[in-house]
């Protein structure tokens, strides 16, 4: 990612699609920055995002190759991360996500962890139980246990 993108300080929006980008870097300067759109790159870490965390509310990274989660704790203000289509494959690594105080809505669909769990039938339970913060899970919104009660009495 080139250097000159720290000169786009009043930047909201990047969509840095589909570039064969590896690493995050030089988003030091996009104090502005929502929205990160860096789907279908080949990016392996969330490392380089502390720059953007206090900002940045929506991260759009699938298609990728990431594998651990490390990192994603800066960002403060994340509502939406959509990470489908990736390469985690074990829980210790999805409940870095739990560190994400704002995070409501989450693709995670096509992950191996996600693989293995929907095709036992306990994805959304495992994944909210963890979770229990997010409305919304892979497109669907999340149900509550307490939700479900009330709705049957």
């Amino acid at each position: 990612m080139d250097a000159s993108l720290s000169t786009l300080t009043n930047c909201e929006k990047l969509s840095l699609s589909t570039n064969c980008i590896e690493k995050i870097t030089n988003l030091n300067g996009l104090k502005n920055l929502k929205i990160l759109s860096l789907g279908r790159n080949n990016i392996k870490a969330l490392t380089g995002l502390e720059a953007v965390g206090e900002t940045l509310e929506e991260l759009w990274i699938s298609y990728n190759v990431i594998e651990k989660l490390k990192g994603i704790h800066s960002m403060k203000k994340l509502k939406v991360l959509y990470i489908s289509n990736n390469l985690v494959k074990d829980w210790g690594e999805f409940v870095r996500l739990a560190d994400l105080p704002c995070l409501v809505d989450l693709v995670f669909v096509g992950n191996p962890l996600e693989e293995k769990y929907s095709a036992e039938g306990t994805w959304m339970d495992e994944a909210s139980k963890r979770l229990p913060k997010l409305r919304k899970l892979d497109g669907t919104p999340v149900i509550k246990e307490e939700e479900e009660e009330e709705g049957e009495s």
